[in-house]
Parts: structure tokens; sequence; C-alpha cells
């Protein structure tokens, strides 16, 4: 599940477009003025060698496309859509994850809160589809701290079927197709039973955003864009992520990793916001997480597998 109310989600594609446009525009205008610069240079030879005119004017003109062509390919967002299957589902390994989270505030010194995450992640069968099902459990320093989620995905390409949440005591549950959210009337206690919505084109479930992160294509210098939606939350929008580079990080269990950074940037009421991931190249494990919003920090550290498993205890 998401941490709400740090950034703003963010559509970049259009900007994206009309610089591109813009340095084309640029190429025949710089394009416009040579064949002017080249006219008044060149003149004065043509009388004695009319034959080099055109030649010398295709050199200048094809050395000013190399040095002004738009490096569209370099800038070239990947949407992440249902439909094109991007997603490696192969790579979401089923199993507990543990993340230990904690804010850090400037105005507290002294203070951290913290959080443990438990999600666990295990390929099921639904009305005759394999599906990934996913639970949550966010365990604070007080029972108002407490969350828990489930999630059902297919494992075909991690469309989401399902989704519930419980937030301080109230429950939402959504059925979730390629084309519409419903609340799920079957659900007791479901504070969005009569919530409904149409979508535009399918999307994916904002509150499996680092299960979604572990299946991405990463590579230097990418950039992708996908359509998040947080059930019950305004509309699903494209949100940007840029592979800005990569770091062998050491983990918890002093193991050096090679992991790519993912990032995205946004601002919301004036706030600027940043998050920083870390997903290793080798097993596209998301690792760390680390966030800057409102003079406000929160990391997200992934936990050994010898973190003892609570839900086991507390089954007992």
């Amino acid at each position: 599940m998401r941490y709400r109310g740090n950034k703003k989600r963010l559509l970049k594609r259009s900007a994206n477009l009309l610089n591109t446009y813009g340095l084309w525009l640029k190429f025949f205008y710089q394009s416009i003025m040579t064949l002017h610069i080249c006219h008044q240079v060149i003149k004065p030879i043509t009388i004695m060698k009319a034959n080099c005119t055109l030649p010398l004017i295709a050199a200048l003109l094809a050395a000013l496309f190399l040095s002004s062509t738009p490096q569209v390919a370099s800038a070239q967002v990947d949407t992440i859509r249902l439909k094109d299957k991007r997603l490696n589902t192969a790579t979401l390994k089923p199993g507990m994850r543990q993340y230990l989270v904690y804010f850090q505030n400037p105005a507290s010194p002294k203070v951290l809160r913290f959080w443990l995450w438990l999600r666990d992640t295990r390929i099921t069968t639904r009305d005759g589809q394999k599906v990934f099902a996913t639970t949550q459990h966010w365990y604070g320093g007080d029972t108002i701290s407490y969350r828990s989620g489930y999630s059902i995905n297919k494992v075909s390409d991690f469309s989401p079927v399902y989704h519930s949440e419980t937030v301080a005591g109230k429950n939402k549950s959504f059925n979730w197709s390629n084309s519409r959210i419903a609340g799920a009337d079957t659900v007791a206690g479901n504070t969005q039973k009569d919530m409904k919505m149409e979508f535009t084109s399918p999307c994916y479930n904002w509150n499996l955003d680092i299960e979604t992160f572990e299946m991405l294509p990463l590579a230097a210098g990418k950039t992708f864009a996908i359509n998040f939606y947080d059930a019950g939350f305004g509309k699903p929008e494209y949100i940007i992520y840029k592979v800005t580079g990569s770091e062998v990080i050491t983990t918890l269990d002093n193991q050096r990793v090679d992991c790519w950074k993912l990032f995205n940037e946004s601002d919301n009421g004036g706030r600027h916001a940043t998050e920083t991931f870390w997903i290793s190249k080798k097993n596209h494990e998301f690792l760390k997480e680390e966030d800057a919003f409102g003079g406000m920090r929160r990391y997200k550290v992934k936990l050994p597998a010898a973190a003892p498993n609570l839900l086991v205890n507390l089954a007992k």
C-alpha cells in the first residue's frame, strides 16, 4: 500500500512530446538560416565554379542535421500498459518480504516513527486462472497504526482482479477489471460498496508499487510511465519513474549488491517530493527506498530472510 500525502501524481508525456517538437522546429529554423548564409557566402564562388554550390550546401545541411537532430531515443518514455505485457511477472518471486520503515523529522531530531511491513505474495488459482495473492500487514507503535491489505492480480500480466484494505478499522474492498472498478458489495462493512468507476484504459494497483517495480525491464537511461490507481482515491494517472544510474549497496546481511536506482519527483501544493528506489540488477529485488518531502525523510529497508515471521507467532 502507498503512503499517501507525500506527492502529487505526475503525467509528463505531453511535456516530452512538446520538447521533441520544439527541437525539430529549432532544426528547421537553423536549416533555413543556413541556406540563407550559404547563399550569401557561396555566391561569389558560384561565379568561378557553379557546380560546387549544391554539393557544398548539401554537406553543410548534413553536418547541421547531425548536430541538431533531437535525441528522441534517449528521452523516450516507455509506457507500461497491460496490453503490451512489458512487466516480467516471472521475476516476482512468491514468499514473505519484510521491510523496516521509519520517518525522520528535523523538528523532532530525537524521535523516529517506525513501522514493520510484511508483504506475502503467493501464487494460487481463482476462477480457473493463476493469480498472485498478496497480503500486507503494517505494524506501528499503536493499534491505530495497523493496516492490512489483500490484493489479487493475474499472473499473466499483473492486471488487478481484487483489492481490499483496512485502515484505522475501516474497510474498503473492490472488484477490479481492465475496464472498471466497483465496490465489493459482498464484503461485510465495506465503506465503499457503492463506489463505481469506468476506466478509459486498464491500470495497475498502486498499492503494489514495490511488486510492480520488481517486474520492470530496468536498464540504464530508461524512463517509465506507469498507469497507477490508488483504489478509492481520485482517478488513474501515469506516474513517471526514471532510471538515474546504478549503485552497489551493502545489505543488512553484509551482501554487496549492484542495484538500479529508480527515481520519481513531484510537487504538491508547493511542496517538492522525491523518491529513490534501489532494485537489484541480478534478482530484481526491491532492497531500499529513500523519500524526502516537506523537510522530512522516510526510509524503507528490506530485512534479511532470517527476520522472524511475526504472523507465525500470532497464528498460535
